[in-house]
């Protein structure tokens, strides 16, 4: 088991103010670390291969016992433990732990790429669903662009129910965008409206290599970034409504694209010839 040290009470504690700085999201004070808080998430990224660097424990838990014995650990008073946290009923266990770093080369090592791009989301709620969706569809990777919120925001690490530790995520610019364009990427811009030039999500080829563009909330696409895509697509809704939340729009159309991709790879596959029957021997024959 881990060496856990004497419970800290000074908020002004190095290890304290590293712990606060990276749930301000202060790389430059946090040294690089982010911040995770609860067993859930913790469990999470020891699961993605993750070892924290630091755990921390108010006064009345005890270390996990699927901690490495490498990892420091350091019980902080709870008055000091609830300062530094971000929630306000803390669960009494947070870490630091090392992002994890990709490369947009990465992208292009799959067969048929599969990523969203969220275009300026300000709703942590929305991108962490958003990530753990294109995990459990099968994306690629989810790409941000400037003035989306961060993908290790407390609130987006939630809703991401850890996928954020396993699914590759990278800043990206237009630039970036244009660049993947020229490779093959499709860029497709989802919009809320139907017209000549916009495609129903079933109708657009999403067996492609693509990249599925999502807008902010209020604003949606800005022309900037429609104007960067081969195609603009939709999702059909029979119901009165002018346009869906982001992050339902961007799953289903990850959905649509999971779907086309497993009936392509079904229809594709060699048909399989039975052989022969074989017979069970039975008490008669034996």
């Amino acid at each position: 088991m881990a060496v856990v040290t004497a419970a800290i009470s000074s908020r002004t504690n190095a290890r304290v103010k590293q712990l606060r700085a990276a749930f301000s999201a202060n790389t430059r004070l946090s040294d690089g670390f982010v911040a995770i808080e609860g067993d859930h998430l913790l469990e999470e990224a020891l699961r993605s291969g993750i070892t924290p660097k630091v755990v921390f424990l108010s006064e009345r838990r005890e270390p996990p016992r699927a901690l490495p014995h490498s990892v420091e650990v350091v019980r902080l008073t709870d008055h000091v433990f609830a300062s530094a946290v971000d929630t306000r009923s803390p669960q009494g266990i947070a870490a630091l732990v090392t992002p994890p770093v990709h490369q947009l080369q990465e992208i292009l090592e799959s067969a048929s790429p599969l990523a969203l791009v969220a275009v300026g989301l300000q709703d942590p709620g929305n991108l962490g669903t958003l990530i753990r969706s294109a995990e459990a569809f099968g994306a690629d990777a989810v790409l941000t662009t400037p003035g989306t919120v961060n993908q290790w925001n407390q609130k987006a690490l939630r809703a991401s129910v850890g996928s954020t530790f396993r699914m590759p995520i990278l800043s990206v610019t237009k630039a970036d965008l244009e660049d993947l364009r020229q490779r093959g990427i499709h860029l497709l811009a989802a919009v809320g409206a139907e017209g000549k030039s916009v495609l129903s999500a079933q109708d657009a080829d999403l067996t492609q290599a693509c990249a599925i563009m999502i807008g902010n909330e209020g604003a949606g696409l800005a022309p900037e970034w429609i104007s960067l895509a081969t195609s603009r697509i939709t999702i059909s809704c029979p119901g009165p409504v002018e346009s869906l939340n982001a992050a339902v729009a961007g799953s289903l159309l990850l959905y649509e694209a999971s779907r086309q991709r497993a009936a392509s790879h079904s229809a594709s596959a060699p048909e399989r010839i039975p052989g022969p029957l074989r017979r069970r021997p039975t008490g008669a024959n034996r």
